[in-house]
């Protein structure tokens, strides 16, 4: 957390730039594309033409592009988009001059972005009541929902490269030929991680994503800046494809890990938008405002990061060697082995495969690496904030530490540093909560029926006890 300075920042840029405006967005078909370009303004500051391209060429379209449902979720996309944008001088004021908006469809929007950029705030020193953030100013909403659009069945599924939406491509096998992977920016895991389970690059839903370089200036300028909910971005694009291809599920990757908070007695969330209410709440939305065809649910929503980890390793061998969650070698398609999610995904590994397997991962064994400890500690609860990453709670860090020790005792190995700190901190008794592995389960979901045979597929595995 900073020390405060930013709170007179934020306020100063309000009073100078009291207005955000959505202008415009626009929907333009071209030969094997469709882009969805868009226009916002801070008066008296610049102007961000932001765009996003879903590539068409390989794709069944079975709805127009420009449909009353594909309209209501490119409008929708630019209002998540426009929290990039907004964040640079947080006007009081947000003027909608292109869609139309009622009281509780305004609401929600408040609702979103006030916790999406709670994390920013949050590290900026901010404070500001939900009510006093963003005032929502738009023409009032017609009655009804537009036009059903058609739609067949199948599964798009989000695939950021990492192992969650790994083991759901491993659960979704048996539905192979309805399914759709989607990528947004795609890079070379994910779109390895889609090769390996069947899906070659032709047959998924790629989009591709840029950021206005005027907002880039801010930042250097010393305008706002901070992490917004980018998942909900994934959510409208995720929509306005499965609209397109008449796709009727949406189906992610986000555990029942999502739902805890960073900083204790707060409701900062680096995953808000990847937790139960949002999905909830974006369910809600979707229904409401554009079709109740589509569902959008978390296939792994009943299971926590220790369980994904442990059917990943059982299931994973192909994706091993491919598969990343590193956002800061994201670039380069590579772990940085720095950072938060490198040595969560390192630890939480570690718990179920031998020591030399995750060290040939990552290239060298980040438990030995006590410049991590301040991380580490973030990670395991010994410090007051959770680092501000994708990451698993406190307790499924803990028992990840408990298992990796039984590893590296089984391989005859001395513990590494991070562990011996790790087992020293938290006392003599390195026995794990067996609940938390073999039957903790979230019945908090929307699963549909459908998937009922994947989710007990799951649950079975990771009930064994053979760890």
């Amino acid at each position: 957390m900073l020390d405060g300075k930013r709170q007179a920042d934020f306020e100063r840029f309000r009073r100078e730039y009291p207005v955000f405006r959505y202008r415009q967005y626009e929907i333009i078909p071209s030969a094997g594309a469709v882009t969805l370009r868009y226009t916002f303004e801070i008066p008296g500051l610049c102007s961000f033409t932001p765009q996003t391209t879903v590539e068409t060429a390989a794709l069944e379209l079975l709805n127009d592009p420009d449909c009353p449902a594909a309209r209501e979720l490119a409008f929708s996309l630019g209002m998540v988009e426009a929290v990039s944008y907004m964040k640079a001088t947080c006007p009081p004021r947000m003027e909608v001059l292109c869609g139309a908006l009622d009281a509780d469809d305004i609401a929600w929007w408040q609702t979103l972005y006030y916790n999406g950029l709670g994390e920013m705030m949050y590290r900026n020193g901010i404070t500001c009541e939900e009510e006093e953030l963003f005032e929502i100013v738009a023409p009032a909403r017609p009655a009804g929902v537009p036009t059903e659009p058609e739609i067949t069945g199948g599964n798009l599924i989000p695939v950021g490269g990492g192992k969650d939406s790994v083991v759901s491509l491993e659960l979704l096998r048996a539905m192979h030929g309805g399914n759709r992977c989607f990528f947004i920016n795609p890079k070379g895991a994910g779109l390895g991680c889609a090769e390996a389970a069947g899906y070659p690059e032709e047959s998924c839903v790629i989009t591709r994503r840029t950021i206005d370089p005027n907002l880039l200036e801010l930042n250097k300028k010393g305008f706002l800046n901070g992490h917004t909910p980018f998942s909900a971005i994934v959510a409208f694009l995720c929509a306005y494809c499965a609209v397109l291809t008449g796709r009727e599920h949406i189906v992610l990757s986000n555990e029942s890990s999502a739902n805890e908070g960073n900083v204790a007695g707060s409701t900062v969330n680096h995953q808000y938008s990847k937790s139960f209410e949002f999905e909830r709440n974006f369910n809600w939305y979707l229904q409401k405002n554009v079709t109740g065809r589509i569902r959008y649910f978390s296939l792994l929503r009943p299971f926590n990061e220790l369980q994904i980890a442990k059917y990943f390793a059982g299931h994973g061998e192909k994706y091993l060697e491919v598969f990343k969650s590193c956002n800061l070698g994201s670039k380069t398609d590579s772990w940085c082995c720095n950072c938060p999610k490198c040595l969560f995904v390192y630890t939480i590994l570690s718990a179920f495969l031998p020591p030399e397997r995750v060290e040939k991962i990552f290239g060298q064994n980040l438990l030995e690496r006590e410049d991590l400890a301040g991380v580490f500690d973030g990670l395991t609860g010994f410090s007051a904030v959770k680092p501000f990453e994708c990451i698993g709670t406190r307790e499924e860090v803990g028992a990840a530490c408990k298992l990796a020790c039984g590893q590296f005792e089984r391989a005859g190995r001395t513990l590494p540093a991070l562990l011996r700190r790790y087992a020293q901190r938290a006392g003599t008794e390195l026995t794990f909560s067996e609940k938390l592995l073999f039957r903790e389960f979230n019945s908090v979901n929307h699963i549909p029926p459908v998937f009922e045979g994947c989710v007990k597929e799951m649950f079975d595995f990771v009930s064994q006890s053979d760890c």
